[in-house]
Order: C-alpha cells, then sequence, then structure tokens
C-alpha cells in the first residue's frame, strides 16, 4: 500500500521555523519525485517546492526561495521541508505529493496534509 505521511506542523510566530517531514512507502522511494504543496482557505492548491530522488534536483516556487530547503534522506524515504523566515501568508495545509517527475500531477500519489499556521 502506498502511503505518505506529512508531519511538523504546527503554530509559529512570524519569523519563526518549522520541518516539515514527508515519510513514503510502498513504492521505490529512488524512482519518484516528491513535491510539497500548499492550500490556504479560498485559495488554489500551490506547488511549493519539489525534489528529484534520482538526481536531486531542487524546485522552488518564488515566494520561498531564499527561506525554504527541500531535502531527501533516501535511506529513510523521507524529504523534509525545511522552512524559515515564516509569513503569515504561508499559513496553508501543507500536502506532500510523488510521481515519476517534477512536479507531481494530481494522479500521483499524495498525503493527508498537516496544517502550517504562522501568526503575525
Amino acid at each position: 500500500e502506498v502511503q505518505l505521511v506529512e508531519s511538523g506542523g504546527g503554530l509559529v510566530q512570524a519569523g519563526g521555523s518549522l520541518r516539515l517531514s514527508c515519510a513514503a512507502s510502498g513504492f521505490t522511494f529512488d524512482d519518484y519525485a516528491i513535491g510539497w504543496f500548499r492550500q490556504a482557505p479560498g485559495k488554489e492548491r500551490e506547488g511549493v517546492s519539489c525534489i528529484s530522488s534520482s538526481d536531486g534536483r531542487t524546485y522552488y516556487t518564488d515566494s520561498v526561495k531564499g527561506r525554504f530547503t527541500i531535502s531527501s534522506d533516501n535511506a529513510k524515504n523521507t524529504v523534509y521541508l525545511q522552512m524559515n523566515s515564516l509569513k503569515p501568508e504561508d499559513t496553508a495545509v501543507y500536502y506532500c505529493a510523488a510521481d515519476t517527475g517534477c512536479p507531481p500531477r494530481r494522479k500521483g500519489y499524495w498525503g493527508q496534509g498537516t496544517q502550517v499556521t504562522v501568526s503575525s
């Protein structure tokens, strides 16, 4: 059974940091790219970052460049999203997803999401 389980969300003050984790199982991790998406209330889902497990290439949406870092621990089948200098506009449910390339498509594998709330 394919599973993607996010963790690490929470409530943090503006300027603070959080590290999200996405633990994957049920598929060959090294063959997939893992992406992070977020969706705020009343807004469309937005791609945040993605990492290709095969070559380590990373991608970021402009609004998080320089603040967020995606990384992968292939031995643990886990992808991390280190989020620094958080802003209230980063508040959203964050999802990880897996697909054969970046960015993951809707038909890829998706986690259940973790809430990130940044207070001003």
